[in-house]
């Protein structure tokens, strides 16, 4: 993207890291991440890896397997997690319709 910053490369792939491993997006740990929160100091797992800030959503397949996840960053973190979401939504519909398949 024109003017996205060099670190949302890293931002973005760690996102897509967390939402993957944990099967779920990185939205979901906003409220829990505060001072005596549940997830709070998680961020540091993992190698500093683990990101708390939306824009990370697991891919599923049609049997709702985990197939991967779509990180996104250098937008507002609401930016992300809809331009994530869009993604999954893609990927998603392009399994759904058998797309993928080799063609020999």
């Amino acid at each position: 993207m024109d003017g996205a910053k060099l670190t949302s490369i890293s931002i973005a792939i760690d996102k897509a890291f967390t939402a993957a491993g944990h099967r779920a997006p990185t939205s979901i740990y906003k409220e829990q991440v505060w001072p005596g929160g549940a997830a709070y100091g998680i961020g540091k797992s993992n190698g500093g890896r683990f990101m708390t800030i939306a824009g990370g959503v697991p891919v599923r397949g049609k049997d709702g397997e985990l197939l991967g996840a779509v990180g996104c960053s250098t937008g507002t973190p609401a930016q992300d997690e809809e331009v994530a979401r869009a993604g999954v939504e893609a990927v998603e519909r392009f399994v759904r319709e058998g797309g993928g398949r080799a063609k020999l």
